[in-house]
């Protein structure tokens, strides 16, 4: 017999099971005509939102199905926490719970990261102030924070999100971070290697375990986007010493427990060494055969080299594009001989169609406008394709000095068999540049030269530059604005004021001054796409300031032509650019001519003079650079040549380890006072700075310089050029390239003024 218990349970059972059952009876709805759709818990949505999401509307038939349907779409739309919907006779209920609102995102203990660049990361998982917040996008948070911080090699960084509730349904969100110390790479390990040794391949590499630089280039914290690449320039290294079947079996990264130290150990294979055996043409090549064979880098019986076949295929497919066919296929089909370990290579080619541009699009020039880089193109839209002159367009978009890179695609159009669009990439980076050179002597102390220029002012292209100078003896201030195209041939306008105030004899006791102002309007004038000639007039007006200890020649020249003169020079002069940078040229070169010639006022003279920058790339870490310059000044119609268009060698920017413009010509008391001729030399060699490996902002230079400046009616002589040898660092700071400099003059006269410890930012030599 059952118990009593049992009995009991039993009743149970029967009761709330019947309940249930009732209930879940209850909760199915007959389908009805909806009459009236009311909406409660609505705090910051908008109930159009609510009811665009709804699969009915009033006076349609609402169902249980429509009923599940609206929720599950309710919910996809992130915005709720809860949703229920209730029916009351022919009335729908929809009731929700708003999820809270993220009102503040704040981090704690972040030194690694700047704050903007987390939140940046966070926006980009969908997680910022003012949008709707779940624990589920926190964890995503946290998650993409410590991926950040893991690309920084903290491994050990630690992440705790505080959920703070405020008024209004809202939540503040902080991220403390416990960023620990950085992992850092112990050992790299190449295994596989026969050929060369593992500390010649750690030489290929971006990544190594270390130095005492190692704090500027981090070169020491591992990421799996340099390893990659290191990967790449390993390969590429083998593949340009002949290793045609070279390749990395695997790589693996371990972390010790304590994740502070990781090891990377890299297994290859390297293959046999291959010898080129011969080069053979295949394809239609425009029945030009004799000109492609002439591109062709590669030799038959040399080390078979993949970047001389990468070249020699990019200059065919460059030919072909300078005939219009810009969808040529150029590849390389090598024939290995195992048995005596050459290849036979057969470059194939096919030019497929020929094409012409319809559009040209522009990307990434968020701060330049558009039409800057149209007008520096010289493939035209609704043109032939034409290589040369997009490589010219790429190049001169290079040259404006507004972009990190540019880069030119095509890109096929969708139903046309002749016809592309070119996508220009461009990525900006910061035109202001901040030019600083200061030195110290025994004479002036300390002195400071100073400079703003904007190149590329508010996006329009237009320059803008200041100077000024605190030197005890000469003060500068002076202000300039081109803008590259004042006409649409490309016919630029320049304006210039000035005002120097200069005691260029450097004598302690004297109080005298010269004082000159100036303002100029030049014109340039595209000749080719290198060649600039350049056409102007300047008003000056030069003021003799007399006080104690003046020198015997101003005082000559102001009882002769007044203590204040004035004159109208006309400007000429010549320019011509093919650097590859402007910033930190390695290759190319610079010229130019000028000429000053002064017709007009109480002065007749002309004043020329010309340089001429010539740098060499030896290899990708070391290149030269060569610097020269001459001047020429001559009084006109018996006239002498005023003193205060002297030429002044010595110091920053001609002759290093010497005081500031003191070489030259003195007077009876001694005095320097500068000449009408000058001659100047400077070369410079680049090499790796200690410990930077293959990073090219940092670099160690070697200099040479020689110069001197002659009178007007003296003879050059050799004998009397000064020189000087030092060596130097070169930074490519944000605030422009900075060059300190230690130099040891060479070939000096008595009297001489020497200074041997100077830096500069924002100039080449």
């Amino acid at each position: 017999m059952p118990s009593l218990f049992t009995r009991f349970i039993a009743l149970l059972i029967v009761v709330f099971g019947g309940m249930v059952l009732s209930s879940m009876s209850a909760r199915a709805t007959e389908p009805f005509i909806l009459t009236d759709i009311r909406i409660e818990g609505l705090q910051r949505v908008e109930p159009g939102t609510v009811f665009a999401s709804l699969p009915f509307k009033v006076g349609e038939t609402y169902s249980d199905e429509k009923g599940t349907a609206a929720i599950r779409s309710l919910f996809s739309l992130g915005l709720f926490k809860d949703v229920r919907i209730e029916t009351l006779q022919a009335v729908v209920l929809v009731i929700v719970e708003e999820r809270p609102i993220i009102s503040n995102v704040e981090f704690i203990g972040t030194k690694e990261f700047d704050k903007d660049t987390l939140k940046k990361a966070l926006r980009e998982i969908g997680l910022s102030d003012g949008r709707p917040f779940d624990k589920a996008l926190a964890d995503r948070a946290e998650q993409e924070l410590k991926r950040q911080y893991i690309n920084k090699s903290l491994y050990g960084a630690e992440i705790t999100t505080t959920i703070t509730p405020i008024e209004r349904n809202r939540v503040n969100l902080t991220f403390s971070v416990v960023e620990g110390d950085v992992a850092k790479i112990k050992e790299i390990r190449l295994q596989g290697n026969h050929f060369f040794s593992e500390s010649d391949l750690r030489k290929q590499l971006d990544l190594n375990t270390g130095n005492w630089l190692s704090w500027y280039t981090k070169s020491d914290r591992y990421s799996r986007t340099k390893l990659n690449a290191d990967l790449e320039t390993l390969k590429s290294y083998y593949l340009s010493q002949g290793f045609l079947e070279f390749r990395v079996d695997s790589t693996q990264v371990s972390i010790s427990p304590d994740r502070q130290s990781i090891v990377i150990t890299v297994n290859v294979t390297e293959g046999n060494r291959f010898v080129v055996s011969g080069i053979e043409l295949e394809g239609y090549f425009l029945g030009r055969d004799d000109e492609f064979k002439a591109l062709i880098t590669v030799k038959a019986g040399q080390t078979y080299n993949a970047g001389d076949v990468s070249l020699t295929t990019k200059a065919f497919t460059d030919y072909f594009g300078n005939f219009g066919f810009a969808f040529a296929r150029v590849e390389t089909r090598t024939e290995i001989d195992h048995s005596t370990n050459q290849v036979k290579l057969v470059l194939q080619a096919d030019p497929a169609r020929r094409a012409y541009v319809r559009r040209i699009n522009l990307a990434g020039n968020t701060r330049t406008r558009d039409e800057i880089i149209r007008r520096e193109f010289r493939q035209m839209e609704s043109a032939w394709y034409d290589g040369d002159r997009i490589r010219l367009s790429r190049d001169r978009v290079e040259r404006l000095g507004y972009f990190k890179e540019v880069n030119i695609e095509t890109q096929d159009v969708p139903g046309s068999l002749d016809q592309v669009d070119l996508l220009v990439n461009v990525v900006e980076k910061p035109t202001g540049s901040l030019q600083l050179g200061a030195g110290f002597s025994s004479y002036e102390k300390l002195f400071i030269t100073f400079g703003i220029t904007q190149d590329n002012i508010f996006g329009s292209g237009n320059f803008l530059g200041t100077q000024v100078s605190t030197s005890k003896y000469n003060q500068v201030f002076s202000i300039n604005t081109t803008n590259p195209y004042y006409t649409e041939d490309g016919i630029s306008r320049t304006f210039e004021f000035s005002h120097r105030s200069q005691r260029p004899y450097n004598d302690e006791a004297g109080n005298y001054r010269m004082v000159t102002s100036g303002l100029g309007m030049r014109f340039g004038v595209p000749v080719t796409e290198l060649d600039r000639v350049v056409a102007g007039i300047t008003a000056e007006q030069t003021q003799i300031v007399p006080g104690t200890s003046i020198p015997a020649s101003y005082l000559d020249y102001a009882n002769r032509f007044g203590f204040t003169t004035t004159s109208f020079p006309l400007n000429l002069g010549w320019i011509r650019d093919s650097r590859d940078s402007v910033m930190a040229p390695t290759r190319g070169t610079s010229a130019r001519a000028y000429s000053d010639y002064s017709f007009q006022g109480a002065l007749r003279y002309v004043r020329t003079g010309a340089q001429y920058q010539y740098y060499i790339p030896l290899s990708k870490q070391y290149s030269i650079a060569l610097n020269g310059e001459v001047g020429l000044g001559r009084g006109l119609q018996g006239q002498p040549y005023p003193i205060f268009k002297d030429f002044y060698v010595g110091g920053l920017g001609s002759v290093r380890g010497f005081d500031q413009g003191s070489l030259g010509p003195r007077d009876i008391t001694g005095l320097v006072i500068g000449g009408a001729k000058k001659l100047v030399g400077n070369a410079e060699f680049y090499l790796p700075f200690p410990g930077a490996g293959n990073d090219k902002s940092l670099r160690l230079y070697g200099f040479y310089d020689i110069g001197n400046v002659f009178g007007e009616f003296d003879p050059i002589k050799l004998a009397s050029l000064r020189s000087s040898y030092g060596m130097g660092i070169s930074w490519v700071s944000p605030m422009g390239p900075l060059r300190f400099a230690i130099a040891n003059p060479v070939r000096t006269q008595a009297g001489d003024r020497i200074q041997k410890l100077q830096f500069q930012i924002g100039t080449s030599f």
